[in-house]
């Protein structure tokens, strides 16, 4: 027997127009309000000080030996009427207080300082080799930990890099990473390292997200500063964390041209049809380590672009931004100059 298609759908499509009114008659609408950063931002200041002030560290481990872990940090709760153990600091004691303005809130953060670190220091918009350990203020479940390296990128691009907190961006680069490494039946085994534990209202975290398990959480990083790299996003010679013009630690907002791609993703800054690199000056030099030679010390607005090593003999590519007719405003910045530096004549 034959089914009449058209009688068919013409009940289907009733059927569904039925249950589509009493679907949108019968469910309650849910409206997400998310909090105010300002009354937030009291209410987390106050649990982590709170925090900070009920509980103690294993201050004197740290006092011998050296290249100490992230896991050799014990933070423990003090009880009521408990004494701060010998051998251990009360948190709030140990800890430096900072403050930032993050989207027109006034923030504090904290950070406990066991190993500043011998090496360098990365900028904001840095990738950072690190491990660490992410718990909660409010009931220290650990959320995310990472007992293996891990290469992150503070700042994302938007394109293939997602970046951090802005508390990872505040705090990383006020550590330094290692001097060097050394590798051990296969393990990397890192020198002076910058080693601490950052404290950071949900603010400077992920606010009402969900990525910890709850919204508004206080957060815990014990961490290891590794290593790092600079990082220029859009590959035009100058780092990413040059392009911050403004010098407020964000380079989204920095759009010389208002093309509205922000000058850290942009291949001509001043749209002036000459590509940011192309309106930078290249130097190369040689430095001979074999004859004791030292790299040389770069001048303002001069940029390391890439670089080699054979026998000994380091191959350096500079790029350096000039302001060829001293209006105070950089080539590649300007759209009056069109200089091409790498343009070669016939």
């Amino acid at each position: 027997m034959k089914i009449n298609t058209f009688k068919l759908s013409l009940f289907i499509l009733t059927v569904l127009t039925v249950f589509i009114s009493c679907e949108d008659d019968d469910l309650p609408t849910i409206t997400f309000v998310e909090e105010d950063r300002t009354e937030q931002q009291m209410k987390d200041s106050d649990s982590i000080i709170d925090y900070l002030s009920t509980h103690y560290y294993n201050s004197s481990f740290f006092e011998t030996g050296t290249d100490h872990k992230y896991t050799d940090i014990i933070i423990t709760e003090l009880q009521a009427g408990e004494d701060v153990p010998e051998g251990s600091t009360l948190l709030m004691d140990a800890v430096e207080t900072h403050t930032t303005e993050f989207l027109e809130v006034d923030y504090e953060y904290y950070i406990l300082r066991i190993n500043q670190g011998a090496g360098e220091a990365p900028k904001f918009t840095d990738l950072v080799r690190v491990r660490y350990e992410g718990s909660s203020v409010e009931d220290g479940e650990v959320f995310d930990s990472r007992i293996t390296p891990l290469d992150l990128t503070l700042v994302g691009n938007g394109f293939n890099t997602f970046g951090t907190i802005r508390a990872w961006q505040l705090v990383m680069p006020s550590f330094n990473t290692s001097t060097g490494f050394s590798i051990d039946n296969g393990v990397v085994n890192y020198n002076n390292f910058g080693l601490g534990v950052m404290f950071v209202p949900s603010g400077l975290a992920y606010f009402s997200g969900i990525t910890t398990g709850s919204s508004y959480d206080n957060l815990i990083f014990k961490f290891e500063m590794l290593q790092y790299e600079t990082v220029d996003d859009d590959g035009d010679g100058i780092p990413s964390y040059a392009e911050d013009l403004d010098a407020n630690l964000s380079v989204f907002d920095d759009d010389s041209d208002e093309d509205e791609a922000p000058n850290f993703i942009d291949l001509d800054d001043d749209d002036d049809d000459v590509s940011t690199f192309n309106e930078l000056e290249q130097t190369i030099y040689t430095v001979d380590t074999n004859m004791g030679e030292s790299e040389p010390t770069l001048d303002d607005n001069e940029y390391e672009y890439s670089r080699s090593t054979d026998a000994g003999i380091i191959t350096i590519t500079t790029v350096k931004a000039l302001d060829t007719d001293g209006n105070g405003v950089l080539d590649y910045l300007d759209d009056e100059v069109t200089i091409n530096y790498n343009e070669t004549s016939s």
